[in-house]
């Protein structure tokens, strides 16, 4: 019985390709006007409606799923966009580090050359943390004892000066900014060689003022501040002469025992972040 229903499947198949080469060759043979060709035309003419609507309802359909699928791509292209314009972000911080960086260091090389201190002990530094304290102001750097670095010692950048060692561990030490309430350094005009104490405002953290000039001491806005230094080894001072401190920004009672002279530092002692210790200093140089 099933020998018998495959024959029977495999007659059929039979025919219906022998039927479809024969319609196949009488189409093809016959002319334009025949008869297939009329029966095709007649087929198109009924189904070409048919087809046009089922076109045009399933056309939402496609269109559904084309949006679909161009939102996902879209989706996975904005995400390699976001990521790339991270990475590209991430490197132009740093170059622009690094840029500073070196204007930074170069500024040392210069200053260095220019106050021929390149054989003080010149200890280069880090800084690694700040105080928040308004009052109090330091840096913490990475350099300690075990470097050579001591307490009194004087700190600078290539700006000009930043301030003084203040305690010290075997690899860290505490820098007193000059913008710190305690500190006093011997300072003088640069372009008269007036010279005085400078030491931070008072309520003004962010500037100094020069104290101790007299009366017939003519000091101008613009002249520069640098540090005095000193020649007497009785009265040794931290700071190498020269060192540049700031710019005299404004000048009270000009010509009186009282005068007192603004500075403003050439340091932005909140923007510091390579230092140099002088460690070896020779009081005989003036």
């Amino acid at each position: 019985m099933h020998d018998k229903t495959i024959r029977r499947r495999r007659l059929v198949l039979l025919g219906l390709v022998v039927s479809s080469l024969l319609l196949l060759t009488a189409y093809f043979g016959e002319s334009a006007g025949g008869g297939l060709h009329a029966v095709q035309r007649g087929v198109s003419t009924v189904l070409s409606p048919i087809q046009e609507g089922a076109s045009r309802a399933l056309k939402p359909v496609r269109d559904g799923v084309g949006w679909v699928g161009d939102t996902f791509d879209a989706k996975d292209e904005n995400e390699q966009l976001r990521t790339e314009l991270a990475q590209a972000r991430r490197v132009k911080a740093d170059i622009s580090e690094l840029t500073r960086q070196n204007a930074a260091l170069r500024r040392l090389l210069d200053m260095n050359e220019r106050l021929q201190i390149q054989d003080m002990g010149l200890v280069p530094a880090r800084v690694i943390g700040r105080t928040p304290n308004v009052i109090n102001q330091a840096i913490r750097i990475n350099q300690g004892s075990s470097d050579g670095v001591r307490s009194g010692q004087a700190v600078v950048t290539g700006s000009g000066l930043v301030g003084t060692v203040d305690a010290v561990g075997p690899i860290s030490a505490t820098v007193t900014l000059l913008t710190d309430a305690d500190f006093g350094a011997g300072a003088k005009i640069s372009e008269g060689g007036i010279t005085g104490v400078v030491r931070p405002a008072a309520g003004n953290p962010r500037e100094l003022r020069m104290d101790y000039t007299e009366a017939t001491d003519v000091v101008r806005t613009g002249n520069t501040l640098v540090t005095s230094g000193t020649s007497d080894p009785r009265y040794p001072s931290p700071f190498p002469p020269d060192v540049l401190i700031g710019r005299v920004s404004e000048v009270e009672d000009p010509g009186s025992d009282s005068q007192v002279i603004h500075v403003k530092p050439f340091v932005d002692v909140r923007d510091v972040n390579f230092v140099q210790v002088i460690t070896k200093l020779d009081p005989s140089r003036s």
